[in-house]
């Protein structure tokens, strides 16, 4: 059963140690997450960033069992678990199957994750315009005409920026 937990923030690592020693290695993880480029001090550093913050999804057979709930309530690095995960199954082996198709060689999510065709305002999350927010002024096939302040102009979907709607 597919369980999601917060975990304190710089204890994912932790985290994961404390979960197989108290439930052995059948656990599987899922954690999704974005690779991306930014100057940093006039170098360009790759970054990687999960996409769901301090959020975990883990599996194990037994998390039906009443039993195995409590003592996974007890782990350190857990901040809390969100509730009925046991009613939320289908929900959250379709977000995982989502996001499997839109996963890289090497696991991490490309820009199709992001894309929705319903949006008007985005936000750039790398690149020359990161943290920036744009309109979408019209959008083609393989391009999208935007407005960042008073500057209109055109990216290729097919870019390495990554944005996400807003």
């Amino acid at each position: 059963m597919w369980v999601i937990a917060k975990y304190k923030s710089n204890e994912l690592n932790f985290l994961k140690g404390n979960l197989i020693d108290t439930f052995g290695t059948n656990l599987q993880f899922f954690i999704p997450k974005i690779k991306y480029e930014r100057y940093i001090k006039n170098k360009l550093k790759k970054l990687e960033k999960c996409i769901l913050g301090n959020y975990i999804i883990f599996y194990h057979n037994n998390f039906c069992d009443d039993n195995y709930y409590a003592k996974l309530k007890y782990i350190k690095g857990i901040n809390y678990i969100l509730k009925n995960y046991k009613y939320n199954q289908k929900e959250i082996i379709s977000f995982i199957k989502h996001c499997k198709n839109f996963e890289d060689k090497n696991g991490y999510l490309t820009q199709g994750f992001f894309e929705q065709t319903d949006f008007i305002k985005g936000e750039f999350i790398n690149g020359p315009f990161t943290n920036m927010i744009f309109s979408i002024i019209s959008e083609q096939k393989s391009k999208l005409r935007i407005l960042i302040g008073n500057v209109v102009t055109t990216i290729s979907k097919k870019s390495r920026y990554l944005y996400r709607p807003i």
